[in-house]
Parts: C-alpha cells; structure tokens; sequence
C-alpha cells in the first residue's frame, strides 16, 4: 500500500470515493484538485490537511488565492499547476487521476515521467493517447493501475502470470445503462432526466450521459486495448444488467475466470491505491442469496452508434479514437445544455469517422489538434 497520493479531481464522485478509502486505510493525501468546486474542496482542506491543492479554472483559482493561505495550503492554477500537481516529488506516492475527459491526459503523462505509478480513472488519457502513454510506461518502468470497475477486474483475474500467457480472450461487462433494448425509435424522446438516472451506479453526468449512450463502453473497449495489450476483436461487449459481474478473462483451455462485487466503485479504487495487498474495504460484501437473476446479452451497436463509432474508431487505430472522444465530449456538453437530442450525440459522434483522414503515429500537440477539429466539427454540424 502506498504511503501517500495525490488525488486528481478529488471532488468528482470518483475523487469523493477515493477520499472515502483514504480515510479508512489512514493514507497520506498529500495534493488535491478541482476545477471550480470550491467548496467542496475547503472541506477537502480542512479534513485531509493536504500540503498542495489546484483549481484548473484560472478564474475560480485566482479568487481562491487568500483563502488558501488562511488554510495553509500551496496553491496551484490552471492546466499547468495541474501537471505540476502531478510532478510533485514525493516518494512512495500514487496519482489518482480521476479528472474528466482529455483534460487528465497531460496529468496522467506528468506523473508517468515524474516516475509514479498511477492510478487511472480518466481513460480518455488512454482513448486520445494511448500509445504515448503506454510508452512512458515502459520507458519510465512504472505501473499503470486501472480504476474502472471493469478493468480493475479484468487486472485482477490476470494476476496469475502464467495463466496471462494463456489469455483468449477478454470479456468485457456493460450494465447497458437506462435505455438498452430501446430501438432507435424511441431513443429519439429521450430526455436528459431520463438519460441522467443510471440503473446501478451512482457517477457524474458526463459518464452517467456516456453509459446512456453505451460511449462508455466503446471507451472502456478502446481503454482495454492498450491496457492489456490486445486486439480489439480479443474483447467481446457483454451487456449484464445486475452490474455484478465486473468483467472476465477466458483462457485457450475455454476456462473463463471473473470478478464479482456489489456495484460500488471504492472496491477498485481501493484495488489500485493498495495494490498489490488487499485489506478492508467500506463497500459492502456482496450477498449471493440476495442476487435473483444474472442475465446476459449481446451489446447492440447498431442502435448505439457511440459505441459503434468507438468500434470502428479502435479497429482503425492511430488518432481515430482520439476523434470519437472529442466529438463525443463535445456532443454531451451540448446535450446537457439542451441544445442538441440525446439520439443526437450518436449520430454526430459517428459521422466524425468519416470527416477526417487520421494517421496512426502521433504527437502529443497532434492529440490535441485531432481533439480541437472534432470538437469544432460538432459545432459545425449543430449550426447545419
């Protein structure tokens, strides 16, 4: 277990829950950071006594600046400050990154080069630039620990290295979010309340939108790609409604090993900052006399046309996927502002495939230049 860690969006659902196992195991939160939820992140202060704290909205920061010297904390702004967050030397620290979307991709680089193991939440680091990243860490040596339910239990039932060698393939859970078995018909009266109110996890709107949709999954499929370093035709989308089957590797001998919990996000979370031990966790032990019914179902790409789109995004490789997740982001946005439909998102986050030629090697400014086109090419088309 690490002595200490630096929490990435520490006010997010994912960052409170992190905060919720640091509190359990007595780890060390040495730096925190928000965008703007100040409030949220005084509390943060007063609690866990962090020597570093960011606010990545320069405005929001600025106004922060006193305060934070009554708390006695070092003060960071901005998308700079959150990569220095990252680069902070102090031994036996993981990162958590948990901040949302493309912005946590510079973070999670920072720390991987700063030599720290991380423990990632933000898979857009890994769907925008995933080989950059993958590449820092073997050249840094460091370990990259998944905090996704789904990828924390794929990590765990591959533990075994010998079995590892033996893998056939990856199955990959999908709860399917609120609307799966909807046809294309009826996605298209889908409100945002509708859209904000997940079956099983409780999460922040901009993943709650991207399981709505099934993008999660197509992120979480590009995401298992790299991380495991497989084909993506080696991972099959299963659609399990209960949320209790996490994830679960079949090896060449046809045995297929899985990982079980209740849907609670701390059990990978705490996987992550604790591995390789395991210790007590605040969630819940799972029941098996409670369960009823396990049920299974193939994923539906062609009504879901993010996850459709993530499909074609990662068989195509280099900055395709890059493209989906910045048309994506910018769609949800847009959603949650009402100013597009939900069966909207789907059909812009697809038709960017086909909007640009994207090479398969790639920078970093590239990266973010492939995310500027895409985002602008939403913007394009909702003026159409």
């Amino acid at each position: 277990m690490y002595k200490n860690i630096i929490v990435l969006g520490s006010t997010g659902s994912i960052g409170t829950q992190t905060l919720d196992v640091c509190r359990k195991h007595n780890i060390n939160v040495i730096a925190i950071s928000a965008n703007r939820s100040v409030d949220t992140i005084e509390q943060q202060i007063l609690e866990f006594k962090p020597e570093y704290v960011c606010l990545t909205d320069e405005a929001v920061g600025n106004n922060f600046k006193s305060r934070a010297e009554e708390l006695g904390v070092k003060l960071l702004i901005g998308k700079r400050g959150l990569v220095k967050l990252a680069q902070l030397e102090v031994e036996d620290t993981v990162v958590l990154n948990a901040v949302v979307g493309i912005a946590g991709l510079e973070a999670t680089l920072a720390a991987i080069e700063s030599g720290k193991d991380v423990a990632l939440a933000n898979k857009e680091s890994l769907v925008t630039g995933g080989k950059l990243v993958m590449d820092a860490v073997k050249r840094n040596n460091v370990k990259l620990l998944p905090v996704d339910s789904e990828h924390s239990a794929i990590f765990q039932c591959l533990q075994d290295p010998y079995s590892a060698k033996k893998l056939k393939k990856i199955i990959l859970t999908a709860s399917g979010g609120p609307f799966f078995g909807y046809t294309k018909e009826q996605l298209e009266t889908v409100t945002k309340a509708q859209a904000l109110k997940h079956p099983n996890w409780s999460m922040g709107s901009k993943i709650t939108i991207d399981s709505a949709s099934l993008m999660n999954k197509g992120l979480e499929l590009i995401e298992a790609v790299w991380l495991f370093d497989v084909k993506p035709s080696d991972v099959q989308i299963v659609v399990h409604r209960q949320s209790i089957i996490h994830s679960a590797v079949q090896y060449v001998d046809n045995s297929v090993i899985a990982q079980l919990g209740v849907p609670d996000m701390r059990l990978p979370i705490q996987y992550a900052i604790t591995y390789p031990d395991r210790f007590e966790c605040p969630a819940d032990e799972l029941d098996f006399f409670a369960m009823k019914d396990l049920t299974f179902a193939p994923a539906d790409p062609d009504t879901f046309l993010c996850l459709k789109a993530a499909i074609e995004a990662i068989d195509r490789g280099g900055l395709y996927p890059c493209a989906v997740n910045g048309a994506n982001e910018r769609a949800v946005q847009l959603f949650l502002e009402d100013k597009i439909a939900f069966a909207d998102i789907g059909r812009i986050v697809y038709k960017v495939l086909s909007y640009f030629d994207f090479s398969s090697e790639y920078t970093l400014e590239e990266v973010f230049e492939t995310d500027r086109k895409a985002r602008a090419f939403v913007d394009a088309e909702l003026l159409k």
